[in-house]
């Protein structure tokens, strides 16, 4: 899920966003002052280059340096304090005591990986910690709403007016609800040694259940896996089959069920995005340490 701790850090950002935005709008020069400039500049021209090497000196000596790193151990510290406080989610160890899956997880890596073998099959989940760090619950309402504004432009100020005092009454709330991001997961089913090719699922995690989307045959395993750029351009140029909402609906229930019988299951739609929230945060502790390293060296 969506944590708290992400609304914390983007909340600041979008605020300096919005000031900054209100800056530039206010020190935009009027045709005027800029005329009269560039008449100032035409009457009084420099007779060599205005600039100071003092400013060369003074960045030379790295004084900022010492600042930014103050401010990375800052952030390290709420962070780690907020992991202290924080217990990690029971889904995750009662998912990895309780299923064949493997976790394979690369420190300073976005994609992790499920594996796990059925019979003679291998089969591989793949998601990302991208999807929740690019996550915004609330652009779908906010297109919404621009939809709303714009087939009725007479309404539109009274409407927005209270829409916007709706929000903030709402705000608070939402944040502690903790808005669940849907985590794309990448399914490849293989048979080695007894063919070549393999199936590729395309599946959301969210809400506890997962949502399968597109499923992909490939004649080459390694094109499902996409580990290389001619992979991906071959993936490309083959032929997609259907979505899997067109298909017929007793071929959709047997895929899940075919699925689940692999460990496509529930239990795995919870796990995953409750895993991915505790490694984004983990890597992102590695990323301030990384970088306050580098200051500091």
């Amino acid at each position: 899920m969506l944590s708290a701790r992400a609304f914390a850090r983007s909340a600041p950002r979008a605020v300096a966003r919005l000031s900054a935005s209100v800056v530039r709008q206010s020190t935009v020069a009027r045709p005027s002052t800029l005329a009269k400039a560039s008449s100032a500049l035409n009457v009084v021209r420099p007779a060599r280059a205005a600039f100071s090497t003092t400013v060369f000196r003074q960045a030379a000596n790295a004084e900022v340096d010492e600042e930014l790193a103050a401010k990375l151990e800052s952030e390290l510290q709420i962070e780690e304090d907020m992991k202290a406080n924080e217990q990690e989610p029971a889904s995750i160890k009662d998912f990895l005591n309780n299923s064949a899956f493997k976790l394979v997880d690369t420190p300073g890596q976005e994609v992790v990986k499920l594996e796990r073998s059925f019979g003679d099959e291998k089969i591989t989940v793949s998601f990302s910690i991208a999807d929740i760090t690019n996550y915004d619950p609330y652009a779908e309402d906010s297109a919404l709403e621009e939809d709303a504004l714009d087939e009725d432009n007479v309404q539109r100020n009274n409407q927005s007016r209270g829409r916007e005092e709706d929000v903030n009454e709402e705000f608070d709330e939402d944040l502690d609800e903790e808005t669940p991001a849907p985590i794309n997961l990448s399914i490849v089913i293989e048979k080695p040694g007894k063919t070549a090719g393999a199936l590729n699922i395309d599946a959301t995690a969210q809400d506890g259940n997962i949502v399968v989307e597109n499923l992909f045959y490939y004649d080459d395993a390694k094109v499902a896996k996409v580990e290389s750029p001619e992979a991906a351009q071959k993936r490309a140029d083959v032929y997609p089959g259907p979505p899997f909402g067109s298909l017929d609906d007793d071929l959709q229930v047997l895929m899940e069920r075919f699925l689940e019988e692999r460990g496509i299951t529930q239990a795995l739609a919870v796990f995953v995005p409750d895993y991915v929230d505790v490694k984004e945060q983990r890597e992102y502790i590695r990323w301030l340490s990384n970088v306050k390293a580098f200051i500091d060296a």
